[in-house]
């Protein structure tokens, strides 16, 4: 993990009600972090990261970037 990411502000949400379809927690994760004021670029290194390995790392790279 590169220190970037770690300095980034949570993003508002939870997994809590999302299809539980790898796209669609991409797609969520997206929507609310760009509505958070994330970069294309912040945006991108998580879920290039989230979708580095299988469907439980995913899973576990968006949830912790994600504060309700």
């Amino acid at each position: 993990m590169s220190d970037s990411k770690q300095t980034l502000p949570k993003v508002k949400g939870t997994l809590i009600g999302v299809d539980g379809n790898a796209f669609a927690i991409m797609g969520y994760f997206q929507r609310q972090a760009k509505r958070s004021g994330w970069s294309d670029a912040q945006i991108d290194e998580v879920l290039d990261d989230a979708m580095s390995s299988e469907y439980h790392h995913l899973v576990a790279t968006i949830d912790s970037h994600l504060e309700s």
